[in-house]
């Protein structure tokens, strides 16, 4: 028997997640540089006509990418390992759902460590995009963006039942959020019962620290707002660990 998390197990379902991406060429580029191609293709479009747009915009995609793109693959990945029969026979063995589902968190966060460090470079090194504060901070609050796609993730999956269909929980619950969350319009700009709305869902406070770091040298408020962040993504794993399945009925 295990306890309710090893660190042993943990870490070896973080190596099969990570040994899985690298042999499949063609996702592991897609979740690194499909990020850096988004940015690049939104700084062309703006650098001509409105070049101040792209460093209001900016940052707040590179806290989006790392929720949308963990979200979609973590949720098709999950969900295509309980119906192959994968999952249970996993949890057949010596392994908790915590473990399982810490272990995929770990090894997209790593994941999106590169993913954001790369999108930042070419953000702040090679598009110009303006940044006051700690350029590292940037790379941190993308990891935990990450990760709390990473749950959302773990956490719909177990509503689905088809591939399809864990898909379509992505405008149900991310595009809400990407509409309130300052991308369009500030957030103390929106209707007041918008604004209250905004102020309970993660990706107000993911957007909220990118921008901050744009603007300020200090990490106080970002700091905060990634703890925030860390909250909602621990419950998404409990929520996760709550309602996982073995298999699909």
């Amino acid at each position: 028997m295990t306890g309710p998390l090893s660190a042993r197990i943990t870490l070896a379902v973080a190596r099969r997640v990570l040994t899985q991406l690298r042999r499949d060429h063609r996702t592991l580029a897609l979740l690194l540089l499909l990020p850096c191609l988004l940015e690049s293709l939104l700084w062309w479009v703006y650098d001509a006509s409105a070049p101040t747009v792209f460093d209001r915009i900016g940052p707040a995609l590179l806290a989006i990418f790392p929720v949308l793109v963990m979200f979609l693959v973590t949720s098709v990945t999950t969900l295509r390992e309980r119906s192959s029969g994968t999952l249970e026979r996993l949890l057949a063995m010596p392994m908790g759902k915590l473990d399982f589902l810490v272990g995929y968190a770990l090894a997209f966060g790593l994941v999106a460590a590169v993913q954001s460090a790369l999108a930042v470079a070419i953000s702040v090194g090679l598009l110009g995009l303006d940044v006051l504060g700690p350029i590292w901070l940037l790379t941190i609050v993308a990891v935990v963006d990450a990760v709390l796609g990473t749950a959302l993730g773990l956490f719909v999956s177990a509503f689905a039942e088809t591939e399809f269909q864990a898909v379509q929980f992505m405008p149900a619950l991310l595009i809400p959020q990407l509409l309130l969350c300052g991308l369009l319009v500030p957030r103390d700009l929106l209707p007041p019962a918008l604004e209250r709305i905004s102020d309970v869902l993660p990706l107000s406070y993911a957007v909220d620290a990118m921008q901050h770091l744009t603007g300020s040298t200090s990490t106080g408020q970002v700091w905060q707002d990634i703890g925030i962040v860390a909250v909602f993504a621990v419950a998404g794993l409990a929520l996760g660990a709550a309602t996982l399945r073995r298999r699909t009925s």
